[in-house]
């Protein structure tokens, strides 16, 4: 007899004691495995009219409901009601779920006219019929995407039922015609606590605003309408967590402000669908000095401040070149770095910091990194960007970790690099550097880390998939890279 251990508590059930089982297998059986597990038990009753999931053939059914409930709720509300022609055991039990997902894409993704107008109606009957049997219970999550058959009547009903129900998590996926107004409900309701809104059109927002619980709130593909509306909305969580704007029209905005002091991830994503045919964008000001991860990928088409980043964040930049608007760009992530200069670990990309290094006074502008111990570069660097790139490191006085995802990429061989002294590198213990092709500025570049990193305990050199040369031209390079002097007498050098 087995004691199962939960990762994560499970309501209304204590610790479970499973006979026969093993402490892995039951763990398995409360995650998305075990639904895939029970869908293939679905498949097998399907097929064949003599199984039966109660005689023993499925394991799953000999669990509690409360880990059945756990189970169903990784499915998609069709095949968890589809559960019930399983046996009399499963007949009543998706009645009692708290989780739903009602997802129109089984009509775009068969093989008949998605627009057909009687699998619209079957699959909005179907929502309402399972709407219906959940009159008296509430819910903990409600996901509805409806990418085809779009009524709005049918969504402002099924979304302020699942309001009634004191919804906890309300995802939205909406594709709309202008214009489309949610019920000011969602906007208004002490249960959420999570809120995430896809929809093709402009954001209409109350009057009165207020999420008292709210800890996550996404937003994707919205137009936002006004400066006011937006900072009522972002004044009105007080103990929001979790942030994501993603792919939003900022179009109609001069300036916000995001200032929440208990705000701990920030993603700002607008790419690939951002209009960068005009830079004058929104000021973006960021003041939250919870704040341990933020991402931004985009062309900086809104200018973005950030105040008092906390010490121990993590930031992830991407901000592709684009040549048309060159130094309005470059003087925007100047701008941005300035704002992260407390980080303690900084992923950028490899357009990133070519936007930077297009300035004529690039390391004069760039702030001292106090804090920086982890640095990873992504993306592959032009020739013309390794010595910048040496003198970039010099800006991280505490590195102790860096890390080149794609190498300096297959750069032309340069043997007239300097190599500059610099005890920045002090610290430096670990080097991870993939996607190496052995060319003459990459020796340079190794052998400039090498001799700098007066503490490095190892250096890890991954060769390239796409290497063309000889097996011996590789060993002779890297017996030439084993003879190079080191800083560190400590220091490994590993080829894989």
């Amino acid at each position: 007899m087995i004691v199962v251990l939960f990762a994560k508590p499970l309501e209304d059930c204590s610790p479970i004691l499973i006979a026969g089982q093993g402490t892995e297998y039951a763990m398995e059986l409360i995650t998305e495995k075990g639904a895939c597990r029970l869908m293939r038990s679905f498949e097998l009753q399907n097929s064949s009219e003599e199984q039966n999931i109660d005689g023993g053939d499925c394991e799953i059914s000999h669990l509690p409901d409360c880990i059945l409930h756990r189970i169903l709720s990784y499915l998609p509300t069709k095949e968890v009601v589809a559960t019930s022609i399983l046996s009399k055991r499963w007949k009543h039990l998706w009645t009692e779920i708290t989780y739903f997902d009602f997802d129109d894409s089984v009509l775009y993704c068969s093989q008949t006219d998605f627009r057909h107008p009687l699998d619209v109606t079957r699959f909005m009957n179907f929502v309402e019929r399972v709407l219906l049997v959940r009159e008296k219970s509430d819910m903990k999550r409600f996901r509805l995407s409806c990418r085809v058959c779009f009524s709005e009547s049918s969504v402002h009903e099924w979304v302020s039922a699942a309001l009634r129900h004191n919804v906890q998590e309300l995802d939205l996926c909406l594709f709309v015609q202008e214009p489309f107004t949610l019920p000011w409900g969602v906007f208004d309701h002490s249960s959420l606590t999570s809120v995430r809104l896809e929809m093709n059109c402009t954001l209409q927002l109350p009057t009165c605003i207020s999420f008292p619980y709210l800890i996550r709130l996404h937003l994707c593909l919205v137009t936002f309408p006004n400066d006011l509306l937006m900072q009522k909305l972002f004044s009105s969580c007080p103990f929001l967590e979790e942030l994501a704007i993603l792919d939003c029209e900022w179009i109609n905005m001069k300036c916000i402000s995001i200032a929440i002091p208990s705000l701990k991830s920030l993603i700002l994503d607008d790419l690939p669908f951002c209009s960068v045919d005009d830079l004058r964008g929104c000021e973006i000001k960021i003041d939250a000095e919870n704040l341990v991860f933020f991402k931004y990928s985009g062309y900086l088409s809104n200018e973005i401040y950030i105040y008092d980043l906390s010490s121990s964040a993590l930031a992830l930049i991407n901000v592709p070149i684009l040549c048309q608007w060159q130094r309005e760009i470059t003087s925007r992530t100047f701008k941005l770095f300035r704002g992260l200069k407390n980080v303690s670990s900084l992923r950028i990309s490899s357009g990133t910091l070519e936007s930077l290094f297009l300035a004529d006074d690039v390391l004069d502008r760039l702030p001292i990194f106090e804090n920086l111990t982890l640095l990873e570069l992504r993306g592959e660097f032009g020739g013309h960007c390794i010595e910048l790139l040496m003198e970039f490191l010099y800006h991280f006085p505490k590195l102790q970790s860096l890390h080149f995802c794609e190498g300096l990429g297959c750069c032309k061989d340069d043997c007239k690099m300097k190599l500059t002294p610099s005890h920045s590198l002090s610290n430096l213990k670990t080097v991870n550097y993939q996607n190496f092709y052995g060319t003459s500025t990459e020796i340079y570049f190794v052998k400039f880390l090498l001799k700098n990193a007066v503490t490095m305990m190892k250096m890890d050199v991954v060769w390239s998939k796409s290497y063309t040369e000889e097996p011996k031209d590789q060993l002779v390079i890297e017996n030439q890279l084993h003879a190079l002097p080191r800083g560190s007498r400590h220091c490994a050098l590993v080829f894989t």
